[in-house]
């Protein structure tokens, strides 16, 4: 049976990709805080442009590939049981390759009902309009775990965790919660490895890779022997 390795992933993986921060989007963009287009109270107040900050980010994700990190991550298929906990909502590990990718944040290209969470579509294209209905009849928003919001899926994602045999954290400074709780449900037993560029403080025994995604998975790889 295949050891099962557990990856947590962040925005540092995709970053290769050219997936801009929110503020590198510029423009428009530049006169928000995050909360005024990713929040509650933002879909409340402005729907419209909460609607269009995430048809710019669809958009801008057509325009992008998975880098050599999302690659070397899906062939660790090959050697291990692997499951990738991912806070980026982006398809690029599973365009890369990965079959067993949980989403804490949501999903870019997906949308879903105002009043039936459990309603939740593959949005056809990178545009979302105000107009377009679910099944039962409310406006369809964005399948994302916006700020102020509970994240679904937080628990499955530590019942994962607690059956690992290696635990990686890749492309995350660890700072973001409640997923960066998550490298405490790590069973004792498990090595633990973070890669990232960054001096990043763990109160946990943590191997660590100081380099970029891309090169840090290249050496995570060689480290568990996986070729």
């Amino acid at each position: 049976m295949k050891k099962h390795l557990v990856i947590l992933s962040g925005a540092g993986v995709s970053a290769e990709s050219g997936i801009k921060t929110f503020r590198d989007m510029g423009g428009l963009w530049e006169q928000y805080n995050i909360e005024e287009v990713a929040s509650p109270i933002a879909w409340q107040n402005n729907q419209g442009l909460v609607l269009e900050f995430y048809n710019q980010r669809r958009k801008q994700l057509l325009d992008v590939i998975p880098n050599r990190a999302h690659y070397i991550i899906a062939e660790l298929e090959k050697c291990f049981k692997v499951t990738v906990i991912t806070q980026n909502v982006d398809d690029l590990h599973e365009r890369a390759g990965s079959t067993n990718v949980l989403h804490l944040h949501g999903e870019l290209k997906k949308v879903r009902s105002t009043v039936d969470e459990n309603l939740i579509y593959e949005l056809n294209g990178w545009e979302l309009k105000k107009g377009d209905l679910c099944k039962k009849g409310s406006q369809l928003r964005p399948h994302i775990v916006w700020f102020g919001e509970a994240v679904p899926k937080i628990e499955d994602a530590a019942s994962i965790v607690k059956t690992a045999d290696f635990f990686l954290v890749v492309g995350t400074s660890l700072n973001v919660y409640p997923a960066a709780g998550l490298i405490y449900e790590v069973p004792n037993y498990c090595p633990i490895y973070l890669i990232d560029p960054n001096e990043i403080s763990v109160s946990k025994n943590v191997k660590f890779i100081r380099e970029k995604a891309s090169i840090g998975m290249n050496i995570f790889k060689r480290a568990i022997t996986c070729e």
